[in-house]
């Protein structure tokens, strides 16, 4: 291209491209700081160059029109393009780049998919009418978003932020992103951490962030984030933190979050409103779950999640809802994780009344004569997680047959061979089906007595069965 072919505006672009000094048209008239797409092409291409100069092309509040079309492309030079605006869409597609600059730019949509570049990307307070597309791409340095906003034409069901299979070398950086529509980031690789701090992302139909398979290095950082649309983090792996705090996620009638199938090292979820929508944490594998019970949903879907710890300790009358959210099916994992975390800390008393409300639960999932068995040790014995409850039956019974046995004893069977009468130890032959005093073989009770009798023995051998039961429950559970 010839310099005489070029405008006022594009020639001090094309002088100031070899020394990679900045050309700022923040000040000018509309007219005045037009620069053509293809003159920007023929410089990143085949731009002229000065001896012991470093070339760059470093443009401010410039109108670029027509298309910047690099697809393909080896660009060696440094390309920011600050506070532009771009009448078509730009595409990088494929090219490999050194430093890719487009902060504050206004742009109709991005076609980036497969692009190389070397150093960072940096779409920093830019602002898209149309979609992101950045699959495939793979950027040494970070990736930047922060203040973004990216919107896509009404009835457009495409993801407006493609990122999917993408490989970020360092950081995603995304805080007081705003999108309205999908992000599609499954398969994505980042070295680093993604940071979603403040950032509002709107699709009330759809996903809001699809990040299946996602890996990163380090953390999800996301609070303060206002999700009104799906999250799905299935199959994801996150060494540090998902971090939710202060965290609005909102999805009524479907998935707030889905993050089954995942291995997170803490995942941090609290002193945010109540989540609209089902949580999905089913077959996950967390080593520290900070979980408030206060945002959880009205469906939780847990079977399966494996977790170390769990904070804050509340009392288990909390935490226990959340195990009975899940409809679909009974999961006796979820009430074992739960007590083995209350051990962890000491509290045997809370680890004793999950593993009852483990057993009622069970009892619901049984045919009518195990429910009814169950229903006779619950009230006896507490399923033997309260033992003191027997004593307490035991005792109740003792005083009964004891005194009415006392106002009429029940005659001998032979006169001159039985010991004397005693109601107390004759009470407790009929209740203890093991142990003999002697007494219950040489009486022989009639009438109403019979039937006390019956209703002793009966009691007794019931009262037997649901302590050796619960403690056989609780030995086979140390």
């Amino acid at each position: 291209m010839e310099i005489n072919d070029l405008t006022p505006a594009e020639v001090r672009v094309w002088q100031a491209f070899p020394r990679g000094e900045a050309v700022d048209f923040r000040a000018a008239r509309d007219e005045s700081r037009s620069v053509r797409a293809t003159v920007l092409r023929a410089l990143l291409l085949d731009g002229p160059a000065v001896s012991g100069e470093v070339a760059a092309l470093k443009l401010q509040g410039a109108r670029i029109t027509g298309v910047l079309d690099l697809r393909y492309a080896t660009v060696e030079s440094v390309v920011r393009l600050s506070d532009c605006h771009f009448d078509d869409v730009p595409d990088f597609s494929g090219a490999q780049l050194k430093y890719l600059n487009l902060t504050g730019s206004r742009l109709p949509g991005l076609a980036s998919a497969r692009v190389r570049v070397d150093g960072g990307l940096r779409l920093t307070n830019c602002r898209f009418t149309g979609p992101v597309r950045l699959g495939g791409a793979q950027i040494a340095g970070a990736l930047y978003l922060e203040s973004a906003e990216v919107t896509a034409p009404d009835g457009n069901e495409r993801p407006v932020l493609q990122l999917h299979q993408v490989t970020v070398g360092e950081d995603l950086c995304a805080s007081r992103l705003r999108t309205h529509g999908e992000i599609r980031l499954n398969g994505a690789t980042i070295s680093g951490s993604l940071r979603l701090e403040d950032a509002e992302l709107r699709h009330p139909v759809g996903f809001v962030l699809n990040a299946e398979a996602l890996e990163v290095g380090a953390n999800v950082l996301g609070r303060r984030l206002r999700a009104h649309g799906r999250i799905d983090l299935r199959g994801a792996r996150i060494p540090g933190r998902l971090d939710l705090l202060n965290s609005t996620l909102s999805n009524p009638g479907g998935t707030a979050m889905r993050a089954s199938s995942c291995v997170i090292g803490e995942v941090w979820l609290r002193k945010g409103p109540p989540m609209e929508g089902r949580l999905n944490l089913r077959r996950s594998q967390i080593e520290h779950l900070d979980l408030e019970p206060e945002m959880l949903p009205d469906q939780v879907r847990l079977l399966d999640l494996t977790y170390t710890s769990l904070t804050p300790h509340v009392p288990p009358e909390h935490r226990l809802p959340m195990l009975e959210r899940d409809e679909e099916t009974f999961d006796p994992h979820g009430y074992e994780q739960l007590t083995a975390c209350y051990r962890r800390t000491g509290d045997d008393h809370a680890a004793r009344l999950v593993q009852l409300a483990k057993q009622r639960r069970h009892r619901t999932t049984l045919p009518w004569y195990g429910r009814l068995w169950g229903h006779v040790q619950d009230a006896t014995v507490g399923y033997g997680f309260r033992p003191m409850r027997a004593l307490g039956w035991l005792l109740s019974l003792l005083a009964i047959g004891s005194v009415a046995f006392a106002v009429d004893a029940p005659p001998p069977l032979k006169a001159d061979e039985v010991p004397d009468f005693n109601p107390v130890f004759y009470t407790l032959d009929l209740l203890l089906p093991v142990i003999s005093f002697g007494q219950e073989p040489a009486f022989a009770p009639e009438g109403g007595q019979q039937w006390l009798s019956y209703v002793l023995v009966l009691a007794g051998w019931i009262l037997a069965t649901t302590v050796v039961a619960g403690v056989t429950r609780t030995v086979s559970r140390q």
